[in-house]
């Protein structure tokens, strides 16, 4: 997959067949759009374009809001259109002048002029250009004025179980790590750099690499205790991953910290990837550290379960 980071790097295409939306998290209804496109792309000739933007539209144009927790950080995303097979990802800097530009304009001077859409495929209820004033019916009138021709990927598949965003968002925080890969297609993911914390998982026997997610608008889900597949330099590891504060020992900040399974290097400043499974159990604050070392002992069995029944 080709990326660009500004629509001026993308050179044009004898045949682009185009999509173009923010597809945070790559969900399944997603997937219904660019798996259609691939099938358009393959039967005419041609390529797939995906036009995206950053940073989010919600952020440029409702900056007083609460901070917009995303998905996918923009790596993560990328790394999931390309999985996608998605062939040119054009990726549009958002800001307040690109917001008012009409509809029209949108049309001719983006989709025409810049990217030469011969085929334009989106997902129902899209709306684009300045106060969404873009509609499918927008695109069906001024496709035949501008060349190309436009489809619409109908309610019933892309939103068969009503699949969006916001209930994935909702599912990650409440920590129904299950309902949110069932919307998503695949296990939520987590990456960051490994650093140094309070060595308190050692002391325990429990070691764990402490997660420093880069990008502040990444939603961590809720507190608790999740079996996860831990990618280290391309190899797959079994892991149980804490997300809190630490309560019985007085904590106060939230952590992100993984015990790798059978694991036993040095990986400071290393990049991990966290795969979330399950949730095994929320946070809970034992009365002493004995029997939080006892918990652990139950969620580790727990996770060596899980993964055997999961043929891992």
């Amino acid at each position: 997959m080709k990326v660009y980071r500004t629509i001026e790097e993308f050179k044009g295409l004898l045949f682009p067949v185009v999509t173009s939306g923010t597809f945070d998290g790559v969900h399944l209804g997603h997937q219904a759009i660019l798996k259609r496109l691939k099938e358009i792309a393959v039967q005419s000739g041609g390529e797939t374009v995906l036009l995206t933007f950053f940073p989010h539209p919600r952020m440029v144009l409702f900056p007083d809001e609460e901070v917009l927790k995303m998905l996918s950080t923009q790596e993560e995303k990328i790394s999931l259109l390309e999985e996608q097979g998605v062939d040119h990802l054009i990726i549009y800097p958002f800001s307040k002048e690109f917001s008012r530009m009409s509809s029209v304009q949108f049309i001719r001077d983006v989709l025409v002029n810049k990217i030469g859409t011969k085929k334009l495929v989106i997902g129902y209820n899209h709306h684009f250009g300045r106060n969404r004033e873009g509609s499918f019916l927008h695109l069906r009138e001024f496709g035949p004025v501008y060349g190309f021709e436009v489809e619409e990927i109908p309610a019933r598949d892309v939103d068969s179980v009503e699949i969006s965003s916001t209930k994935i968002r909702q599912s990650l925080e409440a920590g129904n790590i299950l309902s949110a890969n069932t919307f998503l297609g695949y296990p939520y993911v987590i990456s960051g750099e490994v650093v140094k914390g309070k060595q308190l998982g050692r002391k325990l026997g429990y070691p764990t690499a402490n997660i420093q997610v880069q990008d502040r608008y990444k939603l961590i889900p809720g507190n608790g205790v999740y079996v996860v597949k831990v990618t280290y330099r391309n190899k797959h590891y079994k892991g149980m991953l804490n997300i809190g504060t630490n309560p019985t020992v007085n904590g106060v900040n939230r952590s992100i910290e993984v015990h790798i399974l059978d694991f036993n290097q040095d990986i400071y400043g290393e990049q991990l990837k966290l795969s979330l499974i399950e949730r095994i159990r929320s946070e809970e604050k034992f009365e002493n550290i004995e029997k939080l070392k006892a918990q652990l002992g139950k969620d580790r069995e727990k996770t060596v379960q899980l993964f055997s029944e999961k043929g891992n």
